[in-house]
């Protein structure tokens, strides 16, 4: 690797503000706002819409769809395709 190229990789803690969740990792990414974190040392701070503690597959609450009963009912709404 070329020195003086690449970004600083340093500690980074990522905040998911809908589940109140938030975790420290290293990363490349920059923020201005700080956090003090459980160890007492402040590290940058990026606030993320969706994490592993938010997201429906993850947390279990996602739906699976009928695609089947959704094919029944489009061809009950509109009729079946007529052969060609």
């Amino acid at each position: 690797m070329k020195p003086g190229i690449h970004p600083a990789y340093r500690p980074v803690v990522f905040r998911d503000r809908s589940a109140g969740f938030a975790f420290l990792t290293r990363s490349t990414a920059t923020s201005e706002k700080t956090v003090e974190w459980e160890d007492g040392a402040t590290y940058p701070v990026i606030d993320v819409e969706t994490s592993s503690a938010s997201h429906p597959f993850y947390t279990g609450t996602a739906r699976v769809l009928d695609t089947a009963g959704r094919v029944e009912r489009f061809e009950r709404r509109y009729g079946k395709r007529a052969a060609r």
